[in-house]
């Protein structure tokens, strides 16, 4: 089954810039696809169609059976949060720790407290950083940056996940960890596409490649280098290496084993546009039942006003029964010998 599908996009930018060019293409769900070439080939554009960030002037992109060309506005949040996106410049809130950055992009889709306790520590020792749940991001390196990056984005499982240049800002090393915990997530059946310009790592992945030219599809090869071998390759099915690009330590296999087993890959075809909705109307009755609350505190505090200002009044009232009564008793006191003046 396809997850991603363009059928002959073109996308024009109002200051006239064309950047892609009836462009085709499928990826099958539970591919990993490298998609290459220079700056401004068009890569991020493909990214931004994706997440409908932008719309394409011409053609379809359809997303797990879904054309999301005119999806309405009122769902494109709702896409966005069943998408898994990873950033070259990790994009963490520095106020939150570790644990809470995680947490948000589960907060957000309105999880239930008690569901993100559960899966928070657990994608933390996923991605080997179970230690470091209450760490500021000023505090991590840039490979621990970028793995909190990616526990964000496999928090909610997504069966999607956009990396747009994920190791750009990491040593080789930290670039081969990275590459490596991608991998094993694309083993569990996610679809991975990465935008990227580390010709080491697409040649040691051996995944496909989806090159970029000025906005048009030059190459699509299976199991390619980041640059073409020969002209007259047979396109191959992926064939899966038998080891990653870097070894995972004893206790992040062990994590990664549970977090798949509490989130198997459904095989259940699910109408996108029917599960936007619904995640809609969730969230509509969420707001609501908050909204309610809120009118409820409202009400009660104003009835607490006003029993406190007839409490007041109350005792304002006797107050002045008090002075009216000493009044009128001193008003009708008879001095001695009064009468007989």
């Amino acid at each position: 089954m396809n997850m991603i599908e363009f059928k002959d996009v073109n996308k024009i930018y109002p200051n006239g810039t064309r950047a892609l060019h009836d462009i085709s293409f499928s990826v099958e769900s539970g591919e990993f696809v490298f998609v290459i070439g220079e700056s401004g080939a068009g890569k991020s554009t493909i990214v931004k169609l994706l997440t409908c960030e932008e719309r394409p002037s011409h053609g379809s992109v359809i997303l797990g059976g879904q054309e999301v060309t005119e999806l309405p506005d009122k769902y494109v949040p709702f896409l966005r949060r069943k998408i898994g996106m990873i950033f070259q410049d990790f994009r963490l809130i520095p106020s939150r720790t570790v644990a809470e950055n995680v947490a948000y992009a589960m907060e957000v889709t309105g999880a239930s407290p008690k569901e993100i306790k559960r899966r928070v520590p657990l994608v933390l020792s996923v991605v080997g950083l179970k230690n470091k749940a209450d760490v500021y991001p000023a505090q991590l390196s840039g490979g621990e940056g970028q793995r909190v990056g990616i526990a964000r984005a496999l928090v909610n499982n997504p069966r999607l996940i956009l990396a747009d240049e994920p190791t750009g800002n990491l040593d080789p090393v930290n670039g081969e960890a990275i590459m490596a915990l991608l991998e094993r997530i694309n083993r569990n059946g996610t679809t991975i596409i990465a935008c990227t310009h580390d010709q080491n790592l697409v040649n040691k992945m051996q995944k496909r490649v989806l090159q970029l030219e000025k906005g048009r599809i030059t190459r699509d090869e299976y199991c390619g280098n980041y640059y073409c071998a020969s002209t007259d390759r047979e396109v191959t099915s992926i064939e899966h290496s038998s080891a990653s690009v870097s070894d995972f330590e004893a206790d992040e296999t062990e994590a990664f084993a549970e977090f798949s087993e509490s989130t198997p890959p459904s095989t259940e075809r699910i109408n996108l546009l029917d599960s936007l909705a619904q995640d809609s109307e969730n969230r509509r009755k969420r707001y609501s039942s908050l909204n309610r609350t809120e009118e409820m505190k409202e009400i009660l505090k104003k009835i607490d006003e006003r029993v406190k200002q007839r409490e007041a009044m109350r005792r304002q009232d006797e107050v002045l029964s008090s002075h009216e009564a000493q009044d009128s008793s001193e008003g009708n006191k008879i001095e001695p010998g009064e009468f007989f003046k």
